[in-house]
This record gives structure tokens, sequence and C-alpha cells, in this order.
């Protein structure tokens, strides 16, 4: 069985927000799900990682239904449990809750034994001048990647 690379990255986070820590957590899934995963067909620009019952569950996760599954098909867009150990939970509940600090999913990706992980990031939001710097030094990137291709 050949493994597809899927690696399903979140361009706007490392816009919005300075990443301070980074985690692997798996995903609680059904089965159609994973399949429309292997399919890359997710989308995890709008979600985003909350607290509920001492659990951490992602919201706004798409994972479009399967093309080939029948009435046992999931929801587009339900909360998905993320499955960390206690001690890592514990530590981005206490960081969570600081001010301006927030958890976002970064990418969803297959690991080497098949399952879905997500990688997610304790961020802190960045201001508007944080965002013209990171343009800027994007912009200058690919200025002296075109320069150094003459």
């Amino acid at each position: 069985m050949s493994q597809d690379n899927i690696y399903i990255k979140n361009k706007k986070a490392y816009f919005e927000y300075h990443i301070l820590d980074k985690y692997t957590a798996g995903i609680q899934l059904l089965g159609t799900e994973i399949k429309s995963i292997r399919q890359g067909k997710a989308n995890i620009n709008d979600a985003f990682c909350t607290f509920i019952n001492n659990q951490l569950y992602v919201r706004n996760l798409h994972i479009s239904e399967y093309s080939f599954g029948s009435f046992y098909n999931h929801e587009a867009k339900r909360d998905r449990i993320l499955l960390l150990n206690k001690k890592e939970l514990k530590k981005l509940q206490t960081r969570g809750e600081e001010k301006g600090l927030t958890i976002v999913p970064l990418a969803l990706f297959i690991s080497e034994r098949g399952f879905a992980k997500l990688e997610i990031g304790l961020a802190q939001g960045k201001k508007t001048f944080d965002k013209r710097e990171t343009m800027k030094e994007r912009d200058t990137k690919i200025e002296l990647d075109r320069v150094m291709k003459r």
C-alpha cells in the first residue's frame, strides 16, 4: 500500500500569528473522514482549537464528504477531539488562557503509520505592522531569488 504524502498547510496561520510552541496531535475521526483526508479533501484555514470539558477540540476543520460514502457519511464541519497526553493538554490549557495566546492548527498530515495528525501551535496574534514586515521580508526574498537566477 503506497502512502500518499498528504500535507495540508495553514498558510494564513503563519501570516496572522507568531508561533511560540508546536505540538503534534492525533485526531479522533470517523472512517469516511480519514478516507477524505487521504484524497486531500480537507481545509484547515478557518479552523481553531478550543477546550471543552478539559478536552481539546478542533472546530471549523472542513473535511469534505467522502465521494463513495453512503448514508454513513460524516458531517463536513463537526467538532473533532484532539488526542494529546495529559501533560501536554494541561500545559496548553494553562498557556492558552493567558491573554493574547491562542491555539491554531498549522498543518494536517498522514503519519508513517497511516494515522491523521494535526500539527497545532500555541500562537500570539501579530499586529498590523508585524504583518507588513512579514510581507516586506517575503518580497525581498523573492527579489533576491530572482537576482540569483540570472
